[in-house]
């Protein structure tokens, strides 16, 4: 009977792992049944996934180059001005300016509007104008520069939009899938991102929403981890206590080494001096006769004189330094 049944099992396990294989491997499997055809792949599946946004840079960009121009956008921070710049057969030429900050001249440099950034969208220049403090503005400029002479001498350019914001703005970046400008900047107290709206076009550019976020001082932290001040009143009351021994502390050891030092000085000076014989204090009535002594010798220095006072009266001549008559008014003097 094994005889039988080993080649059996045999045949069976081998079947069993050609199936498996055939079913394991990717495009393999039962085929179709006949007069049947497979089903259509989606056309979705065979596109290609569309690109999901990544994250945007912002940075405050200083030139454009225009191909199609030969044209170049840049700015002039001394003037605080945009020019625009066309390239000629020995170089470039200037043929139009837009300036931020029509007020020449001014002391007050945190509001001066100075150019941030620039950026070309189509026949548009895009400008971000900002202060130091917390204003700024984003103006479209049109690239047809205007017949009319300013104050420098050539063709400007005139903005045809602007959008202001109560901000400090340093960068913007346009988004063409959402017709939007993302115009980040920061404030006193924290950060700004604004959205500018350009679906109706360059011309007709509007604030779409903004957003603020506040930074925290370190005083509000504390006021919102400690509102009733426990904590701030034991880390104040705790400190002043520590630096307290610690000046006990330095005090001790500072007089510590001081006396150290003295006696350091006192040492060499007592091995000097003759020692005391052990055993022979001195007498109060050895002093007594010095003290004596030096009484005696000090009364024979002075000569025994006779205690006799003699007081004499002086004549001494007039004088009307303090006569009271001067002091009184002539008018006083001078009978009617």
């Amino acid at each position: 009977m094994n005889k039988i049944f080993k080649p059996i099992v045999t045949l069976l396990v081998g079947f069993c792992l050609t199936v498996g294989c055939a079913f394991a491997q990717p495009g393999r499997g039962l085929s179709p049944a006949p007069g049947t055809l497979p089903e259509p792949v989606p056309a979705d599946a065979m596109a290609p996934a569309a690109p999901v946004p990544g994250p945007m840079d912002f940075a405050s960009n200083q030139v454009c180059y225009i191909p199609e121009k030969q044209a170049f956008v840049l700015i002039d921070s001394i003037d605080c001005a945009v020019d625009l710049l066309v390239r000629q057969a020995d170089g470039l030429q200037r043929v139009g300016r837009f300036t931020t900050d029509r007020y020449t001249g001014r002391h007050d440099l945190v509001n001066i509007l100075r150019p941030r950034s620039v950026s070309v969208c189509g026949d548009k220049i895009l400008v971000l104008a900002s202060s130091k403090k917390d204003s700024s503005y984003l103006a479209v400029v049109s690239m047809e520069p205007v017949k009319c002479l300013d104050e420098q001498g050539f063709d400007s350019l005139k903005a045809v939009a602007c959008v202001g914001f109560n901000c400090n703005s340093f960068a913007f970046r346009v988004d063409p899938c959402a017709s939007q400008i993302i115009v980040v900047g920061n404030n006193p107290v924290g950060y700004d991102l604004n959205f500018v709206n350009f679906s109706n076009g360059m011309e007709n550019i509007s604030a779409a929403s903004a957003f603020h976020y506040h930074v925290p001082k370190q005083a509000e932290r504390i006021k919102a981890s400690d509102p009733f001040g426990a904590g701030l009143a034991i880390v104040a009351v705790s400190v002043v206590f520590f630096a307290l021994i610690c000046i006990m502390f330095l005090m001790g050891g500072y007089g510590k080494l001081i006396q150290r030092f003295q006696n350091r000085k006192a040492q060499p000076a007592a091995a000097g001096a003759p020692a005391k014989a052990a055993g022979s204090p001195v007498e109060g009535e050895v002093y007594a006769a010095i003290a004596a002594a030096i009484y005696a010798y000090s009364q024979d220095l002075h000569d025994v004189e006779d205690t006799i006072i003699t007081i004499q009266k002086t004549e001494r001549a007039w004088t009307p330094w303090n006569a009271k008559f001067y002091n009184m008014n002539r008018y006083f003097s001078v009978r009617k």
